[in-house]
Order: structure tokens, then C-alpha cells, then sequence
């Protein structure tokens, strides 16, 4: 053994997933946060604006996304590529909003998810490989 023998070493097992692109650092699973979120408040915020614009359209509030760009203030662009989010699986909506699971995906990345079918979503958002007997 190296070092002097004063020197305690610590392991704390952390866990760093990507998040909007930016190293994020986990505690073990077995700590309780104190403020009880577990979800990256910025994925929250996304998939809510998502509903409230898919909701806009589909009432007629909004005929285009033009027009949601336009009140906002945020490019049309934008805001059709995050509208994708309202069309993200029923199951993994219920992770993300309701169970607050934090998704192994940058806010980007999950965009892009919601363009696949929906059994492959579960995966792709949370890198899990259950294995269903549905």
C-alpha cells in the first residue's frame, strides 16, 4: 500500500449519465434525494409544453405551428421538433412524468425517440432490456 497511513479513501458509488449534453453525477440508488425529484425538472418542462401545443392544434386554439411559434416566441422549427414529445409511448410518459424515471437520453436524443415505434421506446429512453411476457 502507497500513501501515508493517515489516508482514508472513501468509495462512494456514483453513478454520471449525459444530460442536455452535460455530464450529470447520481447518487446510489439507495440514498433518498432530499427534495424527493428525481427528474430533470428541463425534460419535465418539455414534454408539458409538447401536450399544451399538441393540445392548441388539435382544439383549433392553433392552426400551425407558425402560430405556436409565433406566441411563444420561439422559432417554428423548434417548436416542431419538440412537439415530437407528445407523441412519446403512453409507458414511457408514465416513466418520465409520473414515476420520474430519469431517462439515459439528453433532452435531443429523446426527441429523436419519439419518431420510433413504441415498443422500441422503453429501451432507447431508459437503456433498460427487460424482458416482457405480455
Amino acid at each position: 500500500m502507497t500513501g501515508r497511513a493517515d489516508t482514508i479513501r472513501v468509495v462512494i458509488p456514483l453513478t454520471i449519465r449525459k444530460r442536455n449534453g452535460r455530464p450529470k453525477i447520481l447518487p446510489p440508488d439507495n440514498v433518498d434525494q432530499r427534495d424527493g425529484r428525481t427528474q430533470d425538472p428541463h425534460v419535465l418542462r418539455a414534454v408539458a409544453r409538447a401536450w399544451n401545443w399538441r393540445r392548441q392544434i388539435e382544439t383549433g386554439a392553433a392552426s400551425t405551428i407558425q402560430d405556436i411559434a409565433a406566441t411563444e416566441k420561439v422559432s417554428d422549427r423548434f417548436v416542431g421538433r419538440m412537439i415530437r414529445l407528445a407523441y412519446l409511448s403512453p409507458e414511457v410518459l408514465d416513466h418520465l412524468v409520473i414515476r420520474r424515471v430519469l431517462p439515459a437520453l439528453s433532452l435531443n436524443d429523446l426527441v429523436a425517440v419519439a419518431d420510433r415505434p413504441w415498443a422500441e421506446q422503453m429501451d432507447a429512453v431508459f437503456g433498460t432490456f427487460e424482458v416482457r411476457l405480455d
